[in-house]
């Protein structure tokens, strides 16, 4: 009788630290949040988001999986605490304002530090993918500025 109790009073202990566990994780399985498209005023072309966030966790960042069609690309904007781009498939470009645009593959990883005015994505010839990081500051993550035209696209 006694086993029987210390046992039922283990479980009891490690059902309730469990439940308090799962409590501080929060879990948003893959393909529950909708795929959405870019907004024709943040994006030029076919680019799709995918906003990789649980629980409370978009309140601190905005992580996204955007996909970039061939020729898709942001709109010049900055973000202000900076932004990390993890670049997982095809080839594209990231734009610094008054400077030359820089190829970016597979692989590749870009840090745009605060403030900085560019706009990313895939090259002509390729799609383009990569998870985007951006912490919020002030209630926002980006601050979306003018569509980058075909000129800026196209120099080199």
């Amino acid at each position: 009788m006694r086993t029987r109790l210390v046992a039922a009073g283990t479980s009891i202990v490690m059902m309730g630290a469990s439940s308090a566990y799962a409590q501080g994780i929060r879990i948003t399985p893959a393909g529950t949040a909708p795929t959405t498209l870019g907004s024709p005023q943040n994006f030029n072309g076919h680019v799709a988001v995918d906003i990789k966030a649980a629980g409370e966790s978009g309140q601190h960042g905005s992580v996204g999986m955007v996909d970039f069609a061939p020729g898709a690309r942001t709109a010049w904007h900055t973000h202000p605490a900076g932004q990390l781009l993890i670049v997982t498939d095809g080839k594209g470009w990231v734009h610094q304002y008054g400077q030359p645009r820089r190829e970016i593959k597979a692989g590749d990883v870009v840090w745009i530090e605060a403030g900085v005015k560019h706009w990313h994505g895939a090259a002509q010839d390729s799609s383009m993918r990569h998870l985007a990081i951006a912490y919020v500051q002030d209630g926002k993550s980006a601050d979306w500025k003018e569509l980058v035209s075909d000129e800026p696209y196209n120099a080199r």
